[in-house]
């Protein structure tokens, strides 16, 4: 009987499919974290198996080998090399790709010699005989010690294959493929008798990598002078290791695979001759933004608009149906105005995670990668700086953590300054309210939408900034070291819409939970600061403006709307508005824009949060207007005209498009550089670089 909890580490190179099958096995049951003590992100997630057991899976990061070069694939090989660990896997799961199975299988070879139950998932079989690929699995498995699944992920085959070999892993060989000795038979003969009690291969990991396991630490092999090595014999004896490994590969590759070309489909080639083109590949990658920006606004207006007048119109239920008082004024004055602001934005950031999503799993993102490398390298930059600077469009924090496969420091951390600069999701609610405000809804050449332009304006905006700063970064730190661009392309692919579905709720997941939490409390927070105040100006208003209102007719709900605003402008937000106004005016900007831009530090989605939060305490309670008329009516009493006009809403995207507003990236810097000073350099910078061309902005425009 299988034993009810089994551990299973789902391993394998890049683009494999490993997320893929790691979907299949788990389905919805999947909790994203970071292992301990780092930010790598890890996965895990529980799976239902044959006779009643059941799997904890472990997505652990993809790497190539167990040669380390990157902290990713440092995790892999410490979970591996510790038994004692508590995520020690019964079982390890490695996937492998059909059309890359000798690359794949390298890494294979290394795990089966840990002694550790593996099973070989050969993936993507619905691609061999378009490919004119065959496999001998009884040779395979016979040589290869293992069992093997046949899947193809995309159509969801041999699925409940690997599910039968996970509940009897304890039937698996657990010989090694090749004898370790076979590298250097001396060097580890006398190893082996030094340490009796310890694996082979786990001690020439300890001695090679930055690792330890058990109770065996580093400077007790390193004592013995008999094992003492220089990093350059070390390094000779690693390659001579890969190449005894390819040499047995090959081997057996030569009667298990079989492949012949005059029967491949192939249309890789073709398409990727146009897709990398120095020209076409541009312009489509330009077309295919265009039609995303394009489809952001179009699609998600229907719901947005749903959204919008939903909260607007359960607040004014609240408001109006819960008994008058603090309580009632909190929840539909703050706390729905506040999560509205962010709820609407939803649909939005769903369609950016979908279309990312889409491009990835399709192939064409590493296209992207390897196209735009020729121009990353002309600003100081890694061809790998690629895929932060990409990824910072969904979030700068995992963007920030992926820089860490850039093996020189000094284009890792330019590529950690920069990559903020990218637009990323949290300023997309930032964007789409100022648009819709001073951005005419019309098309332009008869099909393109001129508000889904401008989005697209800003997207290139931020990432000419980070190529801008790069450049100037790269001539203040003196890069000389020059590192090669190794990418991967992977083949193109239909993306499986179950892929594309939970990456879509698993980060609108993240983003909702991660801004609600702060907007809910910041809110909360505005609503008290702007709903009490200190003096008789804020607790006699009535009084006053009923004075000033004497000898003239208005209305009771003007004299409402006049006390809501006096109120609120003697309230404590209003006096530490009026206090930064100065500062803030000469960029077009009022105290309460000013309230929204200070609270906004903490993340830039709380912007409209603030502002809807704002509004609805100004407001007399009737006939609730939702965040967006609000703020196109907004009159600044100084001026007679309207406070969001093109020239304040021009100033606020580019302060937003280059301003670092966000703690948690400055702290994600903080953790990947081990200092304060170069977090403290970016906020100073990439703020004080907003300000200046806001206000040139502004002041041009007025």
């Amino acid at each position: 009987m299988a034993t009810p909890n089994i551990k299973i580490a789902l391993i394998g190179n890049p683009n494999t499919g490993k997320t893929s099958v790691f979907n299949h096995l788990t389905g919805l049951n999947q909790q994203v974290g970071n292992y301990p003590g780092i930010t790598v992100e890890r996965k895990t997630g529980s799976c239902k198996l044959p006779y009643g057991a059941r799997g904890i899976v472990m997505d652990l990061p993809g790497t190539y080998s167990l040669n380390a070069s990157s902290i990713d694939e440092n995790v892999v090989i410490e979970l591996l090399l510790n038994k004692n660990d508590k995520d020690y896997p019964d079982v390890a799961v490695v996937v492998t790709d059909v059309e890359n199975l000798k690359r794949n299988l390298l890494l294979f070879t290394q795990i089966k010699d840990l002694e550790i139950p593996t099973i070989l998932v050969i993936n993507m079989s619905d691609r061999m005989e378009r490919k004119g690929i065959t496999l001998d699995i009884p040779y395979l498995e016979h040589h290869l010690k293992t069992r093997i699944a046949l899947v193809s992920s995309r159509k969801g085959i041999g699925i409940d294959t690997i599910k039968g070999l996970i509940v009897n892993y304890q039937s698996l060989s657990t010989e090694p493929c090749l004898n370790a000795s076979v590298i250097d038979p001396d060097y580890f003969n006398g190893l082996r008798n030094a340490f009796p009690k310890q694996l082979l291969y786990k001690l020439w990991l300890v001695i090679t990598q930055d690792v330890n396991f058990g109770q065996l630490e580093r400077n007790e092999i390193e004592s013995n002078s008999s094992f003492a090595k220089s990093k350059p014999d070390l390094k000779r004896m690693q390659q001579k290791e890969t190449i005894k490994r390819y040499q047995f590969i090959n081997d057996v590759l030569k009667e298990g695979q079989t492949v012949d070309n005059s029967k491949a489909k192939d249309l890789r080639a073709r398409l990727d001759r146009v897709l990398t083109h120095k020209v076409f590949g541009y312009v489509i990658f330009i077309m295919i933004l265009m039609l995303i920006f394009q489809s952001i606004f179009s699609w998600s207006s229907i719901p947005m608009d749903f959204i919008d007048k939903s909260f607007a119109s359960l607040a004014s239920y609240t408001e109006t149906h819960l008994p008058p008082g603090k309580l009632t004024d909190l929840i539909s004055q703050g706390i729905i105005p506040g999560i509205g602001g962010v709820v609407i934005f939803i649909p939005q950031i769903a369609f950016l995670f979908m279309f990312i999503s889409v491009l990835e799993e399709s192939g064409y993102m590493s296209r992207v990668v390897f196209l735009m490398d020729k121009i990353m390298k002309r600003f100081g930059l890694s061809g790998k700086s690629v895929v932060p600077l990409i990824s910072g469009t969904a979030c700068a924090i995992p963007a920030i953590m992926s820089a860490r496969n850039i093996e020189n420091w000094r284009e890792r951390l330019i590529t950690i300054l920069v990559t903020p600069f990218t637009t990323c999701s949290a300023r997309l609610p930032v964007y789409t309210i100022l648009i819709s405000l001073v951005i005419p809804e019309k098309m332009v050449l008869g099909i393109f939408n001129l508000q889904g332009l401008t989005l697209m304006l800003l997207y290139l905006l931020g990432f000419s900034g980070a190529l801008l700063s790069a450049w100037i970064l790269n001539k203040i730190l003196k890069l000389k070291h020059k590192s090669f661009f190794v990418a991967e392309m992977p083949n193109y692919k239909l993306p499986l819409i179950k892929n594309v579905g939970l990456n879509v709720l698993e980060k609108t997941k993240a983003f909702v939970y991660g801004a609600g939490k702060i907007i809910l409390a910041l809110s909360i927070i505005i609503w008290f600061l702007g709903s009490h105040g200190p003096g008789d100006d804020f607790s006699k208003a009535r009084e006053i403006i009923a004075a000033q209102s004497a000898n003239s007719s208005v209305s009771q709900k003007q004299l409402n709307d006049k006390v809501a605003a006096y109120q609120l402008e003697n309230s404590y937000i209003g006096i530490i508005g009026k206090n930064i106004e100065p500062v803030i005016r000469p960029l077009g900007y009022d105290w309460k824009i000013g309230i929204a831009i200070v609270s906004s530090f903490a993340a830039r989605e709380v912007f409209v949060g603030t502002l809807a939060t704002i509004y609805n305490i100004g407001s007399s309670g009737e006939d609730e207007a939702t965040i967006k008329e609000r703020m196109t009516s907004e009159i600044n009493p100084l001026t007679g005209k309207k406070v969001f006009n093109f020239a304040t809403g021009a100033s606020l995207l580019l302060f937003y498009a280059f301003a670092m507003q966000c703690i948690s990236t400055l702290a994600i810097t903080k953790k990947e550089t081990n200092s304060w000073k170069w977090p403290l350099i970016q906020l100073i910078g990439m703020s004080g670089f907003a300000y200046i061309v806001s206000l040139i902005t502004y002041q041009l425009l007025k």
